[in-house]
């Protein structure tokens, strides 16, 4: 696979397309816990998308093997990505769209945290320490802008957050544990396989499965299943192998703003002038996060 040291028109729209499709993943997830109950969904979204995966690693010819000394770390993978959607879910059941997008996809500032503190070489930057402040102002007024009764809730912003800082520690654990060693496929294996059990387990102490069930919500199972939880993550280890990995990560800057937009246009959500002054602190922040520093390779 040739490495590029730049990021060129196909990349560019690869993961703006990608960008948007995390952005509709929202608005699916919010729309299908219409239907089905936010842990049960969870849970079957990583039945299916385990399902896909061992079909793609069967045609592509990718070994399943566990590389000796990385089962802890896998189900610790597994048992973050579980809780991470959980959160996620739940607070799409309690908030709005646009604000869930802002929150959840803070998670670069709380690895940069982490990282600062826990990796070697990982120390930030006076400009990555900017982006960082911007971004917390960014999730400080989401949290602290209340909004009309009914547009937020304060326990759905505390588990997007949540989400957020569980994204953070399958990032961290695949960095300092052994499993870095893994293929990507069987990393996210490993998540797909520990939580699928774990969410199914959990959502029958949840509530009901079962919503209001239409056909449409199989739809929209269908559309995370693929997608996103198997071939649609596949695809972006596969960009992250082209490009740099700083200017890959530079386009997650996209995914909040689609995700605001997309929960105004397709769900009326009211977005006020407090979500537009947060969503431009977060967007700015990681921008100046994931910009290299000066005199380093890109």
């Amino acid at each position: 696979m040739e490495r590029k040291p730049h990021i060129d028109l196909f990349g560019a729209v690869s993961l703006s397309v990608f960008a948007l499709l995390l952005g509709i993943n929202q608005v699916a997830i919010k729309l299908g816990n219409d239907g089905f109950q936010p842990v049960f969904m969870a849970g079957l979204r990583s039945v299916g998308a385990l399902g896909v995966l061992l079909v793609w690693m069967r045609l592509r010819g990718v070994r399943l093997t566990v590389v000796p000394g990385t089962v802890p770390a896998g189900i610790a993978l597994g048992a973050l990505f579980a809780l991470e959607f959980t959160c996620l879910f739940f607070a799409l059941d309690l908030t709005t769209v646009a604000r869930t997008s802002i929150l959840f996809y803070s998670m670069p500032v709380w690895l940069g945290f982490a990282a600062h503190l826990l990796l070697p070489g990982e120390r930030l930057s006076p400009m990555k320490l900017a982006g960082q402040g911007l971004a917390l102002a960014g999730v400080a007024i989401a949290v602290l802008n209340r909004g009309a009764a009914g547009e937020a809730s304060l326990l759905g912003d505390a588990l997007a957050l949540g989400a957020a800082l569980c994204w953070a520690g399958i990032a961290l654990t695949a960095r300092v544990t052994p499993i870095r060693g893994a293929t990507p496929e069987m990393q996210l294996l490993w998540q797909l396989a520990v939580s699928a059990p774990l969410l199914l387990l959990l959502s029958l102490w949840a509530g009901p499965l079962i919503r209001d069930l239409e056909p449409y919500h199989f739809g929209l199972l269908a559309f995370q299943i693929v997608a996103i939880a198997s071939l649609g993550f596949l695809f972006w280890f596969r960009l992250l192998a082209i490009y740099p990995a700083a200017s890959v990560a530079s386009f997650s800057f996209l995914t909040p703003i689609l995700g605001v937009v997309l929960g105004w246009a397709l769900l009326g959500e009211a977005i006020g002038l407090g979500v537009w002054l947060s969503l431009g602190l977060v967007c700015a922040g990681l921008l100046l996060i994931n910009r290299p520093a000066r005199g380093r390779p890109r």
